[in-house]
């Protein structure tokens, strides 16, 4: 299968159902611009993360609770969580931080860290999240799921060999034998969305998430908006900083 022009072979893993790209030598024409054409869907897919984020915070009780936005892209993850009231931070070592300039994240702990649309893009999945579960306890993150059991045909849009991007593909088989092999826990909502947890995930978890769109109603009711403060704290202004 061509991707980025170059004849790819890809290798689908009988023990758990991992699909692979061969050693992927085309990544520095992929990341030329970090954000590739093809992502049209980056403002509805931040809009519901939003939502994810919320509710998984108030699954734990943890909706005072620091997330960091791993590969976080522009920043328009973190910039919407703070305007909602979450105490959020953007991390990217490949894209600039355009929207949430000044709230960017080191190796600090936090409480959940975020990984959206960043599983697909890595060599060593399992070594990514290992470092990742040891700067937060729970891990929320998206992947598209492939489709049963068969290799998918090179029409599946996830595969993006327009792009060049994505080079490893999950199944759930997938994803529970990393959790195994980290000794966390997982649950997924069969689909896209996937937890990783050092400890039990709450049993409220999956309906909150069916429940994602009245992430509004969580935030007017439990949470104060960070944009007027995040304006103080950035502003050049001094007698702006002291009101």
């Amino acid at each position: 299968m061509p991707v980025l022009g170059r004849d790819t072979s890809y290798h689908d893993c009988r023990h758990c159902g991992y699909l692979q790209t061969e050693s992927p030598t085309w990544l520095d024409a992929a990341y030329a611009q970090a954000i590739n054409d093809c992502d049209t869907g980056i403002m509805s897919r931040n809009w519901q993360n939003v939502g994810r984020v919320i509710m998984t915070l108030a699954a734990y009780r943890r909706l005072d609770g620091s997330v960091i936005d791993h590969a976080g892209g522009y920043g328009i993850l973190v910039r919407s969580l703070r305007d909602a009231g979450i105490e959020a931070r953007w991390r990217d070592k490949y894209c600039e931080n355009l929207l949430a300039r000044g709230f960017e994240a080191g190796e600090e702990p936090c409480d959940l860290l975020t990984a959206f649309e960043v599983l697909e893009h890595m060599i060593d999945p399992v070594t990514e999240l290992q470092h990742m579960l040891q700067q937060a306890p729970v891990i929320l993150l998206s992947t598209e799921l492939i489709p049963g059991a068969a290799t998918p045909s090179s029409d599946w849009w996830y595969l993006g060999p327009e792009h060049g991007q994505h080079i490893g593909f999950f199944r759930l088989s997938t994803l529970r034998a990393i959790a195994a092999k980290l000794q966390c826990r997982f649950a997924s909502d069969g689909e896209r969305i996937h937890i990783f947890s050092r400890s039990p995930v709450p049993r409220s978890w999956a309906l909150l998430q069916r429940l994602g769109r009245f992430w509004p109603l969580v935030a007017r009711l439990k949470l104060e908006p960070k944009i007027m403060s995040d304006f103080y704290r950035m502003s050049k202004n001094p007698k702006a900083r002291a009101d």
